[in-house]
Protein backbone atom coordinates (compact mmCIF):
# COMPACT_ATOMS: atom_id res chain seq x y z
CA UNK A 1 0.00 0.00 0.00
CA UNK A 2 1.50 3.40 -0.75
CA UNK A 3 1.21 6.44 1.31
CA UNK A 4 0.79 9.74 0.55
CA UNK A 5 1.53 13.17 2.09
CA UNK A 6 -1.39 15.18 3.13
CA UNK A 7 -3.46 17.14 0.35
CA UNK A 8 -2.27 20.38 -0.36
CA UNK A 9 0.00 22.65 -2.55
CA UNK A 10 3.62 22.49 -1.15
CA UNK A 11 6.60 24.84 -2.37
CA UNK A 12 10.09 23.14 -2.84
CA UNK A 13 12.40 24.65 0.31
CA UNK A 14 15.37 25.60 -2.32
CA UNK A 15 17.40 25.95 1.31
CA UNK A 16 16.90 22.76 2.34
CA UNK A 17 16.86 20.91 -1.55
CA UNK A 18 19.17 19.52 -3.58
CA UNK A 19 18.97 19.66 -7.76
CA UNK A 20 21.83 17.78 -8.55
CA UNK A 21 23.40 15.50 -11.73
CA UNK A 22 26.43 13.36 -11.95
CA UNK A 23 28.85 13.22 -14.87
CA UNK A 24 31.55 10.29 -15.95
CA UNK A 25 34.83 12.18 -16.96
CA UNK A 26 37.14 10.85 -18.18
CA UNK A 27 36.01 7.22 -17.87
CA UNK A 28 37.45 7.10 -14.52
CA UNK A 29 35.97 9.84 -12.12
CA UNK A 30 32.35 11.12 -11.27
CA UNK A 31 31.77 14.84 -11.77
CA UNK A 32 28.93 16.53 -9.43
CA UNK A 33 26.99 19.21 -10.30
CA UNK A 34 23.99 21.27 -9.22
CA UNK A 35 21.83 24.30 -9.40
CA UNK A 36 21.82 26.68 -6.94
CA UNK A 37 18.35 28.24 -8.68
CA UNK A 38 16.13 26.77 -8.79
CA UNK A 39 11.76 26.54 -7.62
CA UNK A 40 9.13 24.45 -7.76
CA UNK A 41 5.55 23.44 -6.65
CA UNK A 42 4.45 19.77 -5.65
CA UNK A 43 0.64 19.75 -5.56
CA UNK A 44 -0.97 16.43 -3.47
CA UNK A 45 -4.68 15.51 -4.32
CA UNK A 46 -6.76 13.18 -2.68
CA UNK A 47 -5.23 10.92 -5.18
CA UNK A 48 -2.02 10.02 -7.72
CA UNK A 49 -4.05 11.22 -10.36
CA UNK A 50 -4.54 14.22 -9.07
CA UNK A 51 -0.80 15.17 -7.70
CA UNK A 52 1.65 16.82 -9.40
CA UNK A 53 5.66 18.33 -9.43
CA UNK A 54 6.27 21.27 -11.74
CA UNK A 55 9.87 22.29 -11.09
CA UNK A 56 12.64 24.84 -12.78
CA UNK A 57 16.25 25.45 -12.43
CA UNK A 58 18.25 28.25 -13.93
CA UNK A 59 20.81 27.21 -16.47
CA UNK A 60 22.79 30.17 -15.40
CA UNK A 61 23.35 28.73 -11.51
CA UNK A 62 24.90 25.50 -12.34
CA UNK A 63 28.21 24.44 -9.92
CA UNK A 64 30.42 21.80 -10.17
CA UNK A 65 32.73 23.37 -7.60
CA UNK A 66 35.29 24.47 -10.07
CA UNK A 67 34.81 27.86 -12.68
CA UNK A 68 36.41 26.69 -15.63
CA UNK A 69 34.38 23.66 -16.12
CA UNK A 70 31.12 25.38 -15.24
CA UNK A 71 32.02 28.23 -17.30
CA UNK A 72 32.30 25.60 -20.44
CA UNK A 73 28.59 23.77 -18.72
CA UNK A 74 26.91 26.94 -19.20
CA UNK A 75 28.21 27.28 -23.22
CA UNK A 76 26.92 26.41 -26.30
CA UNK A 77 28.79 22.98 -25.90
CA UNK A 78 26.26 21.63 -22.94
CA UNK A 79 23.33 24.32 -21.85
CA UNK A 80 23.90 26.92 -23.91
CA UNK A 81 22.38 29.06 -20.75
CA UNK A 82 22.14 32.02 -23.28
CA UNK A 83 19.67 31.33 -25.46
CA UNK A 84 18.01 28.85 -23.12
CA UNK A 85 17.76 29.95 -19.64
CA UNK A 86 15.92 27.15 -17.52
CA UNK A 87 15.63 23.58 -17.65
CA UNK A 88 12.05 22.46 -16.77
CA UNK A 89 10.21 19.08 -15.46
CA UNK A 90 6.54 18.96 -15.71
CA UNK A 91 5.13 15.70 -14.31
CA UNK A 92 2.77 13.61 -16.49
CA UNK A 93 2.49 10.59 -13.79
CA UNK A 94 2.98 9.48 -10.75
CA UNK A 95 2.54 5.43 -10.17
CA UNK A 96 3.02 3.32 -7.19
CA UNK A 97 5.38 0.68 -6.54
CA UNK A 98 4.53 -0.07 -3.30
CA UNK A 99 5.28 1.40 0.19
CA UNK A 100 6.54 4.94 -0.01
CA UNK A 101 8.38 4.30 -3.35
CA UNK A 102 6.52 5.88 -6.87
CA UNK A 103 7.33 5.79 -10.27
CA UNK A 104 7.79 9.98 -11.27
CA UNK A 105 7.41 10.33 -15.35
CA UNK A 106 7.76 13.77 -15.81
CA UNK A 107 8.36 16.26 -19.24
CA UNK A 108 11.97 17.45 -19.19
CA UNK A 109 13.04 20.57 -21.22
CA UNK A 110 16.60 21.03 -21.75
CA UNK A 111 17.95 23.37 -24.39
CA UNK A 112 14.57 23.64 -25.58
CA UNK A 113 13.78 19.54 -26.00
CA UNK A 114 10.92 18.06 -24.35
CA UNK A 115 11.82 14.14 -23.54
CA UNK A 116 9.83 11.83 -21.06
CA UNK A 117 11.59 10.90 -18.32
CA UNK A 118 10.96 8.51 -15.59
CA UNK A 119 12.72 8.89 -12.20
CA UNK A 120 12.53 6.53 -9.22
CA UNK A 121 10.64 8.68 -6.62
CA UNK A 122 10.88 7.85 -2.75
CA UNK A 123 8.57 9.80 -0.18
CA UNK A 124 10.53 10.39 2.81
CA UNK A 125 7.81 11.70 5.03
CA UNK A 126 5.81 14.43 6.66
CA UNK A 127 6.26 16.59 10.13
CA UNK A 128 5.39 19.90 11.40
CA UNK A 129 6.72 23.09 9.62
CA UNK A 130 8.16 25.85 11.56
CA UNK A 131 4.76 27.72 10.29
CA UNK A 132 2.36 26.59 12.90
CA UNK A 133 -0.47 24.42 11.16
CA UNK A 134 1.32 23.62 8.13
CA UNK A 135 3.27 20.61 6.84
CA UNK A 136 6.69 19.87 5.69
CA UNK A 137 7.35 16.89 3.25
CA UNK A 138 10.68 15.01 2.24
CA UNK A 139 10.58 13.50 -1.28
CA UNK A 140 14.13 11.97 -3.07
CA UNK A 141 14.51 10.84 -6.83
CA UNK A 142 16.64 9.73 -9.44
CA UNK A 143 17.08 9.21 -12.88
CA UNK A 144 19.26 8.13 -16.05
CA UNK A 145 19.50 10.84 -18.90
CA UNK A 146 21.32 10.28 -22.48
CA UNK A 147 22.53 14.12 -22.81
CA UNK A 148 22.31 13.86 -26.63
CA UNK A 149 18.43 13.51 -26.15
CA UNK A 150 18.63 16.98 -24.99
CA UNK A 151 20.87 18.26 -27.81
CA UNK A 152 23.45 18.49 -25.16
CA UNK A 153 26.63 16.76 -28.22
CA UNK A 154 29.73 17.85 -26.62
CA UNK A 155 31.91 15.04 -28.36
CA UNK A 156 34.91 15.70 -26.74
CA UNK A 157 37.63 12.50 -26.93
CA UNK A 158 41.19 11.84 -25.87
CA UNK A 159 43.56 10.07 -28.51
CA UNK A 160 42.40 6.99 -27.64
CA UNK A 161 38.84 7.46 -28.22
CA UNK A 162 37.46 7.35 -24.70
CA UNK A 163 35.17 10.52 -24.31
CA UNK A 164 35.93 13.50 -22.07
CA UNK A 165 32.18 13.53 -20.49
CA UNK A 166 30.02 10.59 -20.69
CA UNK A 167 26.96 10.28 -21.96
CA UNK A 168 24.99 9.12 -19.30
CA UNK A 169 23.78 11.77 -17.15
CA UNK A 170 22.51 10.71 -13.68
CA UNK A 171 19.94 13.28 -11.79
CA UNK A 172 19.42 13.42 -8.61
CA UNK A 173 16.58 15.33 -6.45
CA UNK A 174 16.51 15.83 -2.90
CA UNK A 175 13.75 17.84 -2.24
CA UNK A 176 11.69 19.07 1.11
CA UNK A 177 8.37 21.34 0.61
CA UNK A 178 6.74 23.51 2.60
CA UNK A 179 2.82 23.45 2.52
CA UNK A 180 1.08 26.37 1.86
CA UNK A 181 -0.94 28.23 4.11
Amino acid sequence: MSTLPPAGVYNIDVVHSTVGFVARHLVAAKVRGRFNEFSGVITIGDSLENSSVEATAQAASVTTNNEMRDGHIKSGDFLEEQTYPTLNLKSTKITPKGGDKYELVADLTIKGVTKSVTFDLEYLGTGPSMTPGASVVGFEATAEIDRRDFNVNFDGALENGSLVVGNKIVLELAVEAHQQV
